[in-house]
């Protein structure tokens, strides 16, 4: 399915928010997620996602 992820169409085969960041790379990454706007804590990431799902992945970043 496609869903937008950071702003980008993205074709995915999870069906999970969990699945998908697995997918893109994030399996044990220290992120912050969103699906269409709400905050989604890691232990709830199970969340079903649907064509068209907005999805924003956040990663904290070191620097000054």
């Amino acid at each position: 399915m496609q869903i937008m992820v950071n702003g980008t169409a993205t074709e995915v085969q999870g069906e999970t928010l969990a699945s998908v960041l697995g997918e893109l790379g994030y399996g044990d990454a220290k992120i912050a997620t969103a699906v269409n706007g709400d905050f989604v804590p890691a232990a709830a990431r199970d969340v079903p996602l649907a064509p068209g799902d907005r999805v924003e992945i956040v990663a904290p970043r070191q620097g000054g």
